[in-house]
Parts: structure tokens; sequence; C-alpha cells
């Protein structure tokens, strides 16, 4: 088992990210290629599950895009991974929020976190 971590370890990418849980509210760059080229595109929603553990960690971020919800799971020592920004801290009482897939409108807010900076 030790040898397993010395190889993960190995491997790992080395990115910090912030800490973030389900409820909160993400935004992802991730790096597209097109072609020969290469952009990086925003993705921007709500973390409803973390899954995994070390470097085979993946998040799963859900956002709604014309009345249609849309989901993309991204593994966190991904190197398309650009950065992560959090722009909500969500207060759920739940490891995954699946249902939020049910709700609409209204009633598929998420109350707000406070968090003191130091």
């Amino acid at each position: 088992m030790d040898l397993i971590k010395v190889a993960e370890e190995a491997f790992k990418c080395g990115k910090q990210h912030p800490d973030f849980g389900p409820g909160d509210t993400i935004t992802v760059a991730y790096r597209i290629k097109e072609g020969n080229k290469e952009r990086i595109q925003q993705y921007r929603g709500v973390v409803i599950r973390i899954s995994g553990e070390g470097c085979k960690k993946r998040f799963t971020v859900r956002k709604m895009s014309d009345n249609i919800g849309v989901e993309r799971i991204f593994p966190i020592e991904s190197p398309f991974i650009d950065s992560i920004t959090i722009n909500k801290y969500g207060k759920v009482r739940r490891a995954k929020i699946y249902y939020l897939r049910a709700l609409t409108g209204k009633k598929a807010r998420i109350k707000e976190r406070r968090v003191i900076n130091k």
C-alpha cells in the first residue's frame, strides 16, 4: 500500500487550489483545445459533490444554461484546469446535494454561509 502512495505522490500535479465544498459556487477556468488553438473557458456553477481521495479526487459542478441543468465532472489534478475561484460559500447539510436536480426557480437557491477571512 505504501508503494502506491509513493507513486501517486511522484506523479502529483502540485497545483494548489482553494478549499471548497458542496454547495459552494465556483468558477473553473478550463483550458480547451480547438484544432491548433487553445483558449480558456469559464465554467461557473454549484458544486454538488466531491468524490475520490488524493490525486484521484474529482468534483461535479452544476450550472443552469437556458433553463437546462448542465453538469460537468472535473478531476482536481487535471492539467487543463487553469484556476478555481470561489464566488460564494453555500450552507448545506449534506455531502452530495443531488436534490438540487429536481428543484427549479427560487427553491433551487442555497443559503450563503458567512466566512471570516483572517
